[in-house]
């Protein structure tokens, strides 16, 4: 199975970074949504942060390939097994992701 960044690697050119804010609702704070959030942006090769709002939600960002940014969107509308995602939004972003993958303190 090749991975995201392996895949992008192979194209004969450069695709094209992607970057947006995601907003999660639902039973997404207390079951782990944010450690699953950072293995399954980690595996994708993305980078960004993630983190819990006072308002019980929880907000991430992710840039990476265009490929990779759409899996991951995907992937949190499910999120983890105890988790029950009621709404997501995406909005596109011109944020600085940083280097990596990062778990940010609560806003």
């Amino acid at each position: 199975m090749k991975t995201y960044q392996a895949a992008a690697q192979d194209s004969t050119t450069q695709p094209s970074t992607k970057t947006v804010r995601v907003a999660i609702r639902g039973r997404v704070q207390g079951v782990f949504y944010r450690k699953w959030t950072v293995d399954n942006a980690n595996q994708l090769g993305l980078k960004g942060w993630v983190r819990n709002k006072r308002d019980g939600s929880v907000e991430a960002l992710f840039s990476g390939s265009h490929e990779a940014v759409q899996e991951m969107e995907q992937r949190c509308r499910r999120g983890p097994a105890d988790a029950l995602v009621t709404g997501l939004d995406v909005f596109p972003c011109s944020d600085d992701p940083g280097s990596g993958f990062e778990l940010k303190p609560t806003v």
